[in-house]
Protein backbone atom coordinates (compact mmCIF):
# COMPACT_ATOMS: atom_id res chain seq x y z
CA UNK A 1 0.00 0.00 0.00
CA UNK A 2 3.04 2.25 -0.28
CA UNK A 3 1.65 4.15 -3.28
CA UNK A 4 -1.71 4.90 -1.66
CA UNK A 5 -2.84 8.25 -0.26
CA UNK A 6 -5.29 8.53 2.65
CA UNK A 7 -7.32 11.37 4.10
CA UNK A 8 -8.38 10.85 7.72
CA UNK A 9 -10.91 13.35 9.05
CA UNK A 10 -10.89 13.99 12.78
CA UNK A 11 -7.35 12.64 12.93
CA UNK A 12 -6.16 15.01 15.65
CA UNK A 13 -7.25 12.79 18.53
CA UNK A 14 -8.69 9.51 19.80
CA UNK A 15 -9.57 6.91 17.19
CA UNK A 16 -8.67 9.23 14.31
CA UNK A 17 -5.12 9.56 15.64
CA UNK A 18 -4.73 5.78 15.83
CA UNK A 19 -6.18 5.34 12.33
CA UNK A 20 -3.83 7.91 10.80
CA UNK A 21 -0.76 6.33 12.42
CA UNK A 22 -1.81 2.78 11.49
CA UNK A 23 -2.42 3.69 7.85
CA UNK A 24 1.01 5.32 7.75
CA UNK A 25 2.52 2.16 9.23
CA UNK A 26 0.88 0.26 6.38
CA UNK A 27 2.79 2.49 3.96
CA UNK A 28 0.22 5.11 3.02
CA UNK A 29 0.85 8.83 2.87
CA UNK A 30 -1.68 10.44 5.22
CA UNK A 31 -3.46 13.78 5.25
CA UNK A 32 -4.13 14.45 8.95
CA UNK A 33 -7.33 16.48 9.12
CA UNK A 34 -8.35 18.74 11.98
CA UNK A 35 -11.20 21.15 12.55
CA UNK A 36 -10.26 23.14 15.63
CA UNK A 37 -6.88 22.05 17.00
CA UNK A 38 -4.03 22.33 14.52
CA UNK A 39 -1.38 21.69 17.16
CA UNK A 40 -2.76 18.23 17.95
CA UNK A 41 -2.99 17.40 14.25
CA UNK A 42 0.59 18.58 13.75
CA UNK A 43 1.70 16.30 16.60
CA UNK A 44 0.08 13.33 14.82
CA UNK A 45 1.76 14.25 11.53
CA UNK A 46 5.10 14.71 13.31
CA UNK A 47 4.71 11.25 14.89
CA UNK A 48 4.15 9.72 11.45
CA UNK A 49 7.10 11.54 9.87
CA UNK A 50 9.39 10.66 12.80
CA UNK A 51 8.63 6.98 12.15
CA UNK A 52 9.60 7.34 8.50
CA UNK A 53 6.16 7.97 7.04
CA UNK A 54 4.66 10.76 4.94
CA UNK A 55 2.05 13.13 6.33
CA UNK A 56 0.63 16.60 5.94
CA UNK A 57 -1.82 18.56 8.08
CA UNK A 58 -5.05 19.79 6.50
CA UNK A 59 -7.81 21.85 8.10
CA UNK A 60 -11.48 22.16 7.20
CA UNK A 61 -14.99 22.28 8.57
CA UNK A 62 -16.22 18.91 7.30
CA UNK A 63 -19.75 20.28 6.85
CA UNK A 64 -18.58 23.12 4.56
CA UNK A 65 -18.45 21.90 0.98
CA UNK A 66 -16.08 24.63 -0.21
CA UNK A 67 -13.57 23.93 2.57
CA UNK A 68 -13.74 20.18 1.98
CA UNK A 69 -13.23 20.62 -1.77
CA UNK A 70 -10.20 22.79 -1.00
CA UNK A 71 -8.89 20.09 1.34
CA UNK A 72 -9.05 17.49 -1.44
CA UNK A 73 -7.38 19.95 -3.82
CA UNK A 74 -4.55 20.40 -1.32
CA UNK A 75 -4.03 16.65 -0.88
CA UNK A 76 -4.08 16.01 -4.63
CA UNK A 77 -1.57 18.81 -5.20
CA UNK A 78 0.75 17.46 -2.50
CA UNK A 79 0.53 13.72 -3.15
CA UNK A 80 -0.95 13.36 -6.63
CA UNK A 81 -4.30 11.78 -5.80
CA UNK A 82 -6.54 10.23 -3.15
CA UNK A 83 -7.10 6.49 -2.62
CA UNK A 84 -8.61 6.17 0.86
CA UNK A 85 -10.94 8.47 2.78
CA UNK A 86 -11.77 7.73 6.41
CA UNK A 87 -14.54 9.73 8.09
CA UNK A 88 -13.68 9.56 11.79
CA UNK A 89 -14.72 13.16 12.53
CA UNK A 90 -17.72 13.20 14.84
CA UNK A 91 -19.18 14.50 18.09
CA UNK A 92 -21.23 12.74 20.75
CA UNK A 93 -23.60 14.61 23.07
CA UNK A 94 -25.64 12.36 25.35
CA UNK A 95 -29.10 12.90 26.82
CA UNK A 96 -32.43 11.09 27.03
CA UNK A 97 -34.57 12.06 24.06
CA UNK A 98 -37.14 13.88 26.20
CA UNK A 99 -34.46 16.11 27.72
CA UNK A 100 -32.19 16.71 24.74
CA UNK A 101 -31.36 20.29 23.83
CA UNK A 102 -32.22 20.48 20.15
CA UNK A 103 -29.22 22.73 19.54
CA UNK A 104 -27.09 19.74 20.56
CA UNK A 105 -28.99 17.55 18.11
CA UNK A 106 -28.35 20.06 15.33
CA UNK A 107 -24.63 20.22 16.20
CA UNK A 108 -24.31 16.44 16.00
CA UNK A 109 -26.31 16.29 12.79
CA UNK A 110 -24.12 18.95 11.18
CA UNK A 111 -20.87 17.11 11.93
CA UNK A 112 -21.89 13.46 11.96
CA UNK A 113 -24.41 13.45 9.11
CA UNK A 114 -23.78 16.49 6.91
CA UNK A 115 -20.02 16.26 7.51
CA UNK A 116 -19.90 12.60 6.51
CA UNK A 117 -22.09 13.36 3.48
CA UNK A 118 -19.98 16.30 2.29
CA UNK A 119 -16.69 14.43 2.67
CA UNK A 120 -18.17 11.32 1.04
CA UNK A 121 -19.43 13.42 -1.87
CA UNK A 122 -15.92 14.66 -2.62
CA UNK A 123 -14.54 11.16 -2.05
CA UNK A 124 -17.06 9.65 -4.49
CA UNK A 125 -15.90 12.12 -7.14
CA UNK A 126 -12.16 11.86 -6.53
CA UNK A 127 -11.03 8.55 -5.00
CA UNK A 128 -9.00 6.61 -7.56
CA UNK A 129 -9.80 3.10 -8.82
CA UNK A 130 -8.98 0.46 -6.25
CA UNK A 131 -9.71 2.90 -3.43
CA UNK A 132 -11.89 2.81 -0.35
CA UNK A 133 -14.28 5.09 1.50
CA UNK A 134 -14.65 4.20 5.18
CA UNK A 135 -17.27 5.86 7.34
CA UNK A 136 -17.70 5.70 11.09
CA UNK A 137 -20.87 4.39 12.69
CA UNK A 138 -21.43 3.06 16.22
CA UNK A 139 -22.46 -0.20 17.83
CA UNK A 140 -25.01 1.79 19.85
CA UNK A 141 -27.37 1.59 16.86
CA UNK A 142 -27.74 -2.09 17.83
CA UNK A 143 -27.13 -1.87 21.59
CA UNK A 144 -29.89 0.75 21.97
CA UNK A 145 -28.36 2.20 25.13
CA UNK A 146 -30.51 4.85 26.87
CA UNK A 147 -29.15 8.36 26.50
CA UNK A 148 -27.70 7.75 23.06
CA UNK A 149 -30.87 8.38 21.04
CA UNK A 150 -29.75 11.45 19.10
CA UNK A 151 -26.17 10.24 18.60
CA UNK A 152 -27.33 6.84 17.40
CA UNK A 153 -29.81 8.53 15.05
CA UNK A 154 -26.97 10.42 13.36
CA UNK A 155 -25.00 7.21 12.98
CA UNK A 156 -28.03 5.37 11.63
CA UNK A 157 -27.99 7.96 8.87
CA UNK A 158 -24.32 7.17 8.26
CA UNK A 159 -25.19 3.47 7.93
CA UNK A 160 -27.80 4.26 5.28
CA UNK A 161 -25.40 6.52 3.36
CA UNK A 162 -22.71 3.83 3.43
CA UNK A 163 -24.86 1.02 2.10
CA UNK A 164 -26.35 3.10 -0.72
CA UNK A 165 -23.12 4.82 -1.75
CA UNK A 166 -21.48 1.41 -2.11
CA UNK A 167 -24.03 0.62 -4.82
CA UNK A 168 -23.78 4.06 -6.40
CA UNK A 169 -20.04 3.50 -6.88
CA UNK A 170 -20.69 0.68 -9.36
CA UNK A 171 -18.13 0.87 -12.16
CA UNK A 172 -15.61 2.88 -10.14
CA UNK A 173 -13.83 -0.02 -8.37
CA UNK A 174 -14.16 1.80 -5.03
CA UNK A 175 -15.45 0.06 -1.90
CA UNK A 176 -17.60 1.81 0.70
CA UNK A 177 -17.92 0.43 4.23
CA UNK A 178 -18.44 1.63 7.79
CA UNK A 179 -16.75 0.68 11.04
CA UNK A 180 -19.02 0.64 14.11
CA UNK A 181 -16.94 0.70 17.31
CA UNK A 182 -18.28 -0.36 20.67
CA UNK A 183 -17.08 1.22 23.93
CA UNK A 184 -13.56 2.43 23.20
CA UNK A 185 -11.07 3.96 25.61
CA UNK A 186 -10.88 7.51 24.29
CA UNK A 187 -11.34 10.87 26.04
CA UNK A 188 -14.65 11.23 24.18
CA UNK A 189 -15.91 7.98 25.68
CA UNK A 190 -14.75 8.64 29.25
CA UNK A 191 -16.18 12.16 29.42
CA UNK A 192 -18.99 12.34 31.97
CA UNK A 193 -19.05 8.59 32.74
CA UNK A 194 -18.81 7.12 36.23
CA UNK A 195 -16.46 4.25 37.03
CA UNK A 196 -19.52 2.03 37.51
CA UNK A 197 -20.69 2.71 33.95
CA UNK A 198 -17.19 2.06 32.59
CA UNK A 199 -16.92 -1.21 34.52
CA UNK A 200 -20.26 -2.38 33.15
CA UNK A 201 -19.07 -1.63 29.62
CA UNK A 202 -15.92 -3.68 30.21
CA UNK A 203 -17.94 -6.61 31.55
CA UNK A 204 -20.31 -6.53 28.56
CA UNK A 205 -17.59 -7.83 26.24
CA UNK A 206 -16.57 -11.50 26.38
CA UNK A 207 -13.01 -10.16 26.23
CA UNK A 208 -13.73 -8.21 29.45
CA UNK A 209 -12.18 -4.90 28.49
CA UNK A 210 -12.87 -1.73 26.58
CA UNK A 211 -11.70 -1.45 23.03
CA UNK A 212 -8.53 0.47 22.34
CA UNK A 213 -8.14 2.95 19.47
CA UNK A 214 -5.66 0.58 17.82
CA UNK A 215 -8.30 -2.18 17.79
CA UNK A 216 -10.50 0.05 15.68
CA UNK A 217 -7.59 1.18 13.50
CA UNK A 218 -6.89 -2.45 12.56
CA UNK A 219 -10.40 -2.79 11.16
CA UNK A 220 -9.88 0.39 9.14
CA UNK A 221 -6.56 -0.70 7.65
CA UNK A 222 -8.17 -4.01 6.64
CA UNK A 223 -10.95 -2.20 4.78
CA UNK A 224 -8.50 0.31 3.32
CA UNK A 225 -6.27 -2.31 1.74
CA UNK A 226 -6.73 -6.06 1.46
CA UNK A 227 -10.51 -6.25 1.97
CA UNK A 228 -11.47 -5.66 -1.67
CA UNK A 229 -14.38 -8.11 -1.50
CA UNK A 230 -15.90 -6.50 1.60
CA UNK A 231 -18.22 -3.81 0.30
CA UNK A 232 -21.42 -2.12 1.48
CA UNK A 233 -21.00 -3.42 5.02
CA UNK A 234 -21.10 -2.09 8.58
CA UNK A 235 -18.31 -3.83 10.50
CA UNK A 236 -18.98 -4.03 14.25
CA UNK A 237 -15.59 -3.66 15.98
CA UNK A 238 -16.76 -4.08 19.55
CA UNK A 239 -15.18 -7.15 21.11
CA UNK A 240 -18.39 -9.17 20.91
CA UNK A 241 -20.65 -6.82 22.88
CA UNK A 242 -23.59 -7.50 20.55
Amino acid sequence: MTDRIAIVTGASGGIGHAVAVRLAQAGMAVAVHYSGNRDRAQAVADEIVAAGGRAIVVGADVADEAQVAALFDQVEAEFGGVDVVVNTAGIMLLSPLAELNLDDFDRMHRTNVRGTFVVSQQAARRVRKGGAIINFSTSVTKLAAPGYTAYAATKGAVDAMTLILAKEMRGHDVTVNAVAPGPTATPLYFEGKSQEVIDRAKAASPLERLGEPNDIAEAVVFLAGPARWVNGQVIYANGGVI
